[in-house]
């Protein structure tokens, strides 16, 4: 059980030695990501996670500049869709990405999928290692890996990634990704947290109704106990405040173990979810 001493401020550090938020605000189909991000800084997120492909690159880095919060304060993760993958794509883009965002640096850049095949992603990961070498990117990750995609970034002999986002909720575990991550020192990240607002299973409105609490708050504050950075989104202010008010409560062994066993494997993915790719 996570102890109380968790706060909105608290932080992993990533194997690159940088340090990460362990609450993130996702922006994904935000199409007027600037006020929202605003909404969520101002709640004390500091941890903003967009993709080139979402469109939304410009208005992060704007609210950024309008929080009045220095640079250093605030985690920005960017990522590379498939259509854009190669080595000279990726280094174009991540050029593009810094422009856009009006930064120096990106503190996390990640490859989105594996769906462009194993030369390109590899070609992908070489090029972002070089911006990280070049002070462009700081950590560099991937994100829907599957533990065979893992291995051929280390059979290619590249640094292992710092992050592996994937689908990751009670309902979708991916234990041995999961398991594969932590015995690499791989921060695993969780997109679609909250189910996209589908939460109406009976073990977590059951938890929800004990601990008088939403059940988004329920299933994020299962992640965070269980080791993992969820990345709840939304673009309505309440909202992106409760998603953010977990730290006055935990969830007991007992209870994590229920959402635990709600496990459907793969079949409880509600996203794309393309970790078999080759």
């Amino acid at each position: 059980m996570a102890p109380l001493k968790l706060t909105l401020d608290s932080t992993v550090t990533l194997s690159s030695g940088y340090t990460l938020p362990l609450l993130g605000f996702g922006v994904f189909q935000n199409n007027d990501a600037k006020p929202s991000v605003l909404e969520a800084l101002k709640a004390g997120y500091r941890h903003i996670d967009s993709e080139q492909m979402y469109k939304n690159e410009e208005d992060v880095g704007k609210a950024i500049c309008e929080s009045g919060l220095n640079r250093s304060d605030i985690f920005i993760t960017t990522k590379c869709f498939n259509v854009s993958h190669g080595y000279h794509e990726t280094l174009k883009g991540v050029d593009i990405s810094l422009a856009r965002l009006n930064v120096n640096y990106i503190d996390l850049f990640l490859i989105h999928d594996p769906l462009s095949g194993k030369t390109k992603h590899l070609e992908t990961y070489k090029a972002l290692i070089e911006a990280k070498v070049a002070g462009k990117i700081r950590s560099v990750g991937v994100s829907n890996y599957n533990v065979h995609h893992l291995e051929e970034i280390k059979v290619a002999g590249y640094e292992t990634p710092a992050v592996n986002q994937i689908e990751l909720h009670p309902l979708c575990q991916q234990k041995e990704i999961v398991k594969y991550c932590k015995a690499n020192n791989i921060i695993v990240e969780a997109y679609c947290p909250i189910i996209r607002g589908k939460m109406d299973n009976p073990t977590i409105v059951g938890l929800a109704t004990k601990y008088n609490r939403d059940p988004a708050q329920i299933l994020l504050r299962w992640s965070l106990q269980r080791g993992f950075v969820p990345l709840p989104k939304s673009a309505t202010p309440v909202r992106i405040r409760s998603n953010a008010a977990l730290y006055d409560f935990n969830l007991t062994e007992e209870d994590l173990k229920k959402l635990d066993d709600l496990d459907q494997g793969k079949a409880g993915a509600i996203s794309w979810n393309p970790v078999d790719a080759e």
